[in-house]
């Protein structure tokens, strides 16, 4: 897909930023090795990926169904070594922190959000990170969880 789209970059007068996903969830050949995958995201794809400027950013679902706040920073990590701007998908499902990583790295931004606690509030309106929500996928889910609000 990154090819793809850098492609069509190169055949239409259009500017086109790509996104890196590889860990937004863990394929089923590591489902029992979260970490070896990561091992491969932050030394094998991305390091791949920079090299061919095939992607601007990379995203990291730090989620109890994604990865861990160590994986995600690691993948952070990762991304900067490497050039590449960083994107969350945090706090959607539960509160891992992620949003505040996200801010220490200077993200570009956080989505989704939900479940984001006064901390993480803090650290993104002191950092450059926008916020931004994703009400689709939160009707899609039938979540409940109301986003934080400023009182």
């Amino acid at each position: 897909m990154l090819l793809a789209a850098k492609a069509l970059e190169n055949h239409r007068r259009v500017n086109i930023t790509t996104t890196l996903l590889a860990a937004h969830t863990v394929p089923p050949e590591y489902r029992d090795r979260p970490d070896d995958y990561i091992d491969y995201v932050t030394e094998t794809i991305i390091p791949h990926v920079a090299k061919h400027q095939l992607a601007d950013a990379v995203d990291v679902f730090c989620e109890s169904v994604g990865f861990n706040l160590q994986q995600t920073k690691r993948v952070f990590q990762a991304a900067k070594q490497n050039g590449l701007a960083i994107k969350g998908h945090t706090e959607q499902l539960s509160n891992l922190g992620g949003s505040a990583l996200a801010a220490e790295f200077n993200a570009l931004s956080v989505d989704h959000i939900e479940y984001l606690d006064d901390a993480g509030v803090d650290a993104l309106s002191n950092s450059g990170t926008v916020a931004t929500l994703l009400p689709g996928a939160f009707y899609f889910l039938r979540e409940t969880q109301q986003p934080p609000s400023t009182a």
